[in-house]
């Protein structure tokens, strides 16, 4: 190989803010090297030893030694080209690349035109460097080009006039964004904000798009009026170019997981939370760094942030809150189901109970209870009065408005009849799909299920894509495939769907359809679902679309209250529970049904409350107006147990009102559908007993005592007893 091949440059950027390298604009430069990788031992060591780096050892050509030389020679050669250029001191990083013969440099300059000659020049310099001519006529020539080309602009990061919330993290941040800019409208402060979605001021959009990098920052600031900003910051702008603003008064990281590995030289967890920590390390000294403390990974970024911790956790007795509390930082967390500051030497601050906090859907939640914690400290953390963030916690809602494209829930007429519930998110990876799937569970009435539409980006590793498929199979009842058209990232779908079906069949599920797009998912599920299901999709690009469709279609957008109920269905209970309780703690029986009677009222077509006012009908002797209750309540839904229940009361009050047959075929029916319930073999040996069958009743009762009794006497004489209750024979 030739000098003039040994080097080249490949890639050249300019961080115009704060970057993974400085807290200052920044060029970066990609190189590759392998001239440097392969050269001779002895030609290196001389190299090295000219322009004073310390390399007793160069290493064989292609070593991980010979590369750690390598990489001091390019940081020493940029070094003395940036003084030979008249810059006495210049910072300088250099790092691995994503080859082997790939070097990362970075310099902090703030003339794009210097850095411009930088790029230019170092290729060049570096090839001559291994020629024939003396290293100090090498550097001299180069030093002299740089010198005489412009400076050019001046590279400067937005120095914000106003307060500003920076946020990033792998999941949750468009979500805590939001929250925080109606945080700050809720304070009565003009609020611009930037995200995925685009740029908004006041809720109106602004610009549309992706914005959570530095442009987004800069179209926020310089909207008319705007006096408080909250900066989504994704990875890839701050990779790319660096942060929008200089510094921050506020910074929030939500967590640090698997996303996006393997891009952009980004390969592991602990380079991503590297890249997440940038907007940490510009928080002004007297403002506030909001850290997931539940997240080693986040919480480890209080040692090299600017400004003071602030920890946010779910469990209020973690140590990372003792610890952001012992630094003279603040804590923030659920006790007793109230979010709750926590400061040095005080008594908690109960903000708020959670009931009362709409998006954390009903508790079911647990990331958005984070989040809602982030929120909260980073909107107390910039200022904002305490009685507006509590207002604003109290007036957030999931929904299509507010949030739209994250944990938006809706109730849906089936077109075979009953209702399913809907649930849109944009869940991307494993973290995502973990927190869709808890929300999805917990509004999965009894007896019903959980459909999952299962997709993904294709920039995911095969490794994600199976465990996602392992995590779907595990979560949901079925699973239909979905694809993501526009989001392939170089895969086929038939490649993408391969591994995600292999991540189900490793947990033995097998998926009931595939579809090509979201929109047709979204119409298969609500084709294969039955009443009370749970349809939850992870949705991406078309979630405007399955929106308006659902809303045109007679959807509704569930509330705060909607969502609570069926939160509380799901658990096995009615909204009302403690006043089905009360009602039957009461000893006199025309009061139980006047309670009953006024439940009704509340409720009238809920099938539990109207089986409990048959219910205290019967228990008051009053069969025939019990049995008229009791069809009513059979005539609408009564989830389990509730729902076999009254079939066993309503069957035992036909007995007693002497409509023996009509009595046993309700007991037929149930004990073929409850084998194993042995108050329906009661009942119906009872009703057996008074249509003459007495021999009838004793064997099925016989049997269901010698079946179902664990006692040891019976298991030692199981055979016999078995044999001897077979053989009783009709009278």
């Amino acid at each position: 190989m030739s000098s003039s091949d040994a080097a080249q440059v490949v890639g050249a950027r300019i961080l115009r803010g704060p970057n993974l390298y400085f807290t200052r604009p920044a060029a970066k430069l990609t190189l590759r090297v392998p001239g440097y990788l392969g050269a001779e031992p002895a030609r290196l060591r001389l190299l090295a030893r000219e322009m004073a780096v310390r390399a007793k050892d160069t290493g064989q050509p292609g070593t991980a030694a010979r590369r750690g030389v390598v990489l001091r020679i390019v940081e020493r050669a940029v070094r003395l080209l940036m003084r030979e250029a008249g810059v006495v001191r210049v910072g300088v990083r250099v790092r691995p690349g994503e080859t082997t013969d790939e070097v990362v440099v970075a310099i902090a300059l703030n003339n794009a035109g210097r850095a411009q000659a930088v790029a230019d020049g170092i290729g060049p310099l570096l090839n001559d460097l291994l020629g024939s001519e003396p290293v100090a006529e090498v550097f001299a020539r180069a030093g002299a080009h740089v010198r005489a080309q412009p400076l050019g602009d001046r590279v400067r990061a937005l120095r914000p006039k106003v307060p500003v919330v920076a946020v990033t993290g792998t999941n949750g941040k468009t979500t805590t964004t939001r929250l925080i800019a109606h945080l700050g409208m809720t304070a009565g402060k003009r609020t611009g904000w930037s995200s995925t979605d685009g740029v908004l001021v006041q809720g109106e959009v602004v610009e549309k798009g992706d914005y959570s990098g530095p442009g987004g920052a800069r179209a926020v600031l310089d909207a008319p009026g705007v006096q408080f900003g909250v900066l989504e910051t994704a990875r890839g702008g701050m990779l790319w170019r660096g942060l929008g603003t200089a510094h921050n008064d506020v910074s929030v990281v939500t967590n640090v997981s698997a996303d996006h590995l393997g891009m952009d030289g980004i390969d592991t967890l602990d380079q991503l939370a590297e890249v997440k920590a940038i907007i940490t390390k510009v928080t002004k000294p007297e403002g506030w760094v909001v850290l997931n403390g539940d997240d080693p990974r986040v919480w480890a970024m209080r040692a090299t942030a600017g400004g003071r911790p602030w920890c946010f956790s779910l469990d209020p007795e973690s140590p990372s809150l003792r610890e952001a509390l012992d630094a003279r930082g603040r804590g923030i967390t659920v006790l007793d189901g109230d979010i709750a500051v926590l400061l040095p030497g005080a008594s908690p601050d109960r903000l708020i109970s959670l009931v009362d906090v709409p998006m954390t859907l009903a508790g079911l939640s647990e990331h958005n209870i984070a989040n809602a914690l982030a929120g909260a400290a980073a909107g107390l953390g910039a200022g904002l009065p305490r009685e507006a963030v509590v207002e604003g916690l109290r007036t957030f809602t999931p929904d299509h408005r507010l949030n739209p494209g994250r944990m938006n829930i809706y109730s849906v007429s089936l077109p075979q009849g009953g209702m399913a519930t809907v649930v849109l998110d944009m869940a991307h990876n494993e973290a995502g799909l973990e927190a869709l799937l808890r929300v999805g569970r917990g509004l999965v009435r009894p007896g019903s299920q959980l459909q999952l539409g299962l997709g993904t980006g294709g920039d995911r590793t095969d490794e994600i894509l199976v465990r996602m498929g392992e995590m779907a199979g595990l979560g949901a009842d079925r699973v239909q495939i979905q694809h993501k058209e526009h989001y392939l990232r170089g895969r086929s779908m038939e490649e993408l769907e391969s591994f995600l079906r292999q991540g189900l069949s490793h947990v033995g599920v097998l998926p009931t359809a595939s579809w090509p797009d979201e929109f047709s998912g979204l119409t298969g599920l609500l084709t294969a679902a039955h009443d009370g299901d749970v349809l939850a999709l992870m949705t991406h690009s078309h979630w405007a679309t399955l929106h308006q469709w659902l809303m045109r279609n007679g959807a509704t957008s569930d509330d705060a209250s909607a969502i609570r109920r069926k939160a509380v269905v799901a658990r096995g209970e009615h909204e009302a529970e403690s006043d089905i309780a009360a009602l039957w703690s009461l000893e006199d029986d025309a009061a139980r049904i006047d309670a009953a009677f006024a439940l009704q009222q509340r409720f009238p077509k809920d099938g539990r409350v109207l089986y409990e006012l048959a219910g205290a009908h019967d228990s008051a002797g009053r069969e025939a107006e019990a049995l008229a209750w009791y069809d009513k309540a059979l005539a609408q839904r009564i989830d389990e147990p509730y729902r076999h229940r009254a079939l066993i009361q309503q069957a035992s009050t036909l007995r007693l009102l002497g409509r023996l047959e009509e009595s046993l075929a309700i007991l037929d029916r149930l004990v073929a559908d409850h084998p194993d319930n042995s108050a329906v073999v009661l009942f119906r040996a009872l009703t057996l007993h008074d249509l003459g069958r007495d021999t009838e009743a004793l064997r099925a009762t016989t049997m269901q005592l010698v079946t179902m009794s664990a006692e040891a006497d019976v298991q030692r004489y199981l055979n016999s007893l078995t044999r001897f209750t077979a053989a009783i024979d009709e009278v």
